[in-house]
């Protein structure tokens, strides 16, 4: 019958089409070479931090610093115990890699001192953010945490504008120049004058920002009450180098009542050790 004439042709135009979508591939003519995973524009991953370790907390602070600001290692007379004032006691870490610290106290004559210094080195998960950066936004909740005064230039006042009206003289007769009195009575001689002694302006001790410490610093400081009347003072001073964030922490309670530690005295110890563990990351 005629019908059957077509189904040849209608398998051989099949065929055709088949061997037509089989030949690019094999012709190597395929302009589909794209990979998963594979895009445009390839994105750098974010630098990593400059440290990829840790220094020994215990060992990172000198005899001579710990004898500078816990004055009753000197006090104790037996060995043993010095030494191990010496060596402190380790924080307790789950990964050493990434966080250590160190802690000391000792008491003497006139007071407690406690002193910490704790090391964390930041380590960013996402490809986009730099250790770096990370460690910037986790020092930054830090710094908020202490809660710093917002310092505030102060406004300078106005230069007051001298009066430019003449004086009037009433009409009539001219007034007469007073004659300075030349006579001076032993009662009314002026006394001679005293030396005027220039006042040098306090030294800022309050909590405030560092610009001489690492990438960035600040510094805070809190008195408290212990007991009835004991006073303690705690000074903090942290920093950030790259990817590693500084902490110490110096605090002192006077072993008599009514004494209050002095703030600068304790600030600047705790800044000089801060800036030792600076140069031992450097």
């Amino acid at each position: 019958m005629q019908r059957k004439a077509y189904v040849p042709g209608a398998a051989a135009l099949l065929a055709a089409l088949l061997a037509g979508c089989t030949g690019g591939s094999d012709g190597g003519g395929s302009t589909d070479n794209s990979n998963p995973g594979d895009s445009g524009t390839t994105s750098a991953a974010a630098q990593p931090g400059r440290y990829a370790t840790l220094p020994e907390a215990c060992g990172a602070v000198g005899r001579g610093t710990l004898d500078a600001l816990l004055p009753g290692i000197k006090q104790l007379t037996d060995a043993t115990q010095q030494e191990k004032a010496y060596a402190g006691t380790p924080s307790l870490t789950y990964d050493t890699d990434r966080r250590v610290g160190c802690r000391w106290k000792v008491e003497s004559t006139a007071a407690t001192d406690h002193l910490s210094v704790d090391f964390e080195r930041v380590v960013s998960y996402t490809n986009t953010v730099s250790d770096d950066s990370q460690a910037q936004t986790l020092f930054a909740q830090k710094q908020d945490a202490a809660d710093l005064p917002i310092r505030t230039s102060p406004t300078p006042s106005t230069p007051s504008t001298p009066s430019t009206s003449p004086s009037l003289t009433p009409s009539g007769t001219p007034s007469t120049p007073n004659t300075p009195n030349t006579s001076v009575s032993p009662s009314t001689s002026p006394s001679p004058t005293a030396p005027t002694t220039p006042t040098t302006p306090t030294e800022d001790i309050q909590p405030r920002v560092l610009d001489d410490l690492g990438d960035e610093a600040f510094i805070d400081d809190a008195l408290t009450s212990s007991g009835s009347t004991a006073k303690q003072r705690t000074v903090t001073v942290a920093f950030r180098t790259s990817n590693v964030i500084v902490t110490v922490q110096y605090e002192e309670q006077p072993a008599t009542l009514g004494t209050v530690p002095d703030s600068k005295e304790m600030q600047d110890k705790a800044r000089k050790l801060a800036a030792q563990l600076a140069d031992r990351l450097g």
